[in-house]
């Protein structure tokens, strides 16, 4: 069976490691290509993007692309649409692997927002010094709001740090112990923590800390996604690709 795999996430690239180890499965993972240096992975691997619905569809077609799962980040919206879109027009059987969001737990101080214009506005006037936690793209958006220190943290340096006349840059990859993620925020005096909703364990440390240190936390929602069957574990996703009826999975 030939499969593709829409990855970025560390739940795609487990799903790669458990579906090489299947002999019947000819998987390609997708990468966007917004990581300079992605990790190996154990299966085939193409990067960059399609050209739009049509050439995802006319890429699933050449390849002979029996099932696809759609392993985005939770805030690749974009990529879910085409996703669904060429499916639906070819017939092929779609699943989303994703992760469940974060929930509010007692001594979270949360202000759940939309978006990123929410979250700008929801920082207030006042100056405040705020962990940025949202990954390299979007960062221009906080630059409407000048009077705050940000320290922004991603993997890859981003295009529009500039953007922000007063800002720390540090690059890292999760996961993060919460310890060091409380030592980072106390030594940097951090007043809120700015996240989106990913969900998963990998960069949940950061939440844990907020929530020990008593800081207000400015939580973006995930958009939402298209009406296709979603699982939230690899075991789920495995079983789709081996015919299972996706009813009950």
């Amino acid at each position: 069976m030939r499969v593709l795999i829409l990855g970025g996430t560390s739940e795609a690239r487990t799903l790669a490691a458990r579906v090489a180890e299947l002999p019947d499965i000819g998987a390609v993972l997708s990468l966007a290509g917004r990581t300079r240096e992605p990790q190996a992975q154990p299966i085939a691997m193409r990067i960059g993007g399609f050209g739009g619905i049509d050439g995802l569809c006319t890429y699933l077609k050449r390849e002979g692309i029996e099932r696809v799962i759609d392993a985005t980040h939770p805030f690749a919206e974009q990529m879910s649409r085409h996703a669904a879109a060429a499916c639906a027009r070819l017939g092929i059987p779609l699943l989303t692997l994703t992760r469940e969001p974060w929930q509010r737990q007692i001594g979270d101080k949360w202000s759940e927002v939309a978006d990123l214009d929410s979250a700008v506005r929801a920082l207030g006037d006042a100056p405040r010094r705020v962990f940025l936690t949202i990954g390299r793209l979007g960062l221009a958006a906080f630059a409407r709001a000048p009077q705050h220190f940000y320290l922004v943290r991603t993997i890859d340096p981003p295009a529009d740090l500039p953007a922000l006349p007063n800002h720390q840059l540090i690059l890292a990859r999760g996961p993060f112990a919460v310890e060091d993620e409380e030592r980072l925020m106390r030594n940097a005096a951090i007043d809120v923590l700015v996240s989106k909703n990913s969900g998963g364990a990998a960069t949940y440390a950061k939440m844990i800390a907020a929530r020990h240190l008593g800081l207000r936390t400015i939580v973006i929602a995930p958009p939402s996604r298209p009406d296709v069957p979603v699982v939230h574990d690899i075991d789920a996703a495995l079983r789709f690709l081996a015919h299972e009826t996706l009813r009950g999975v």
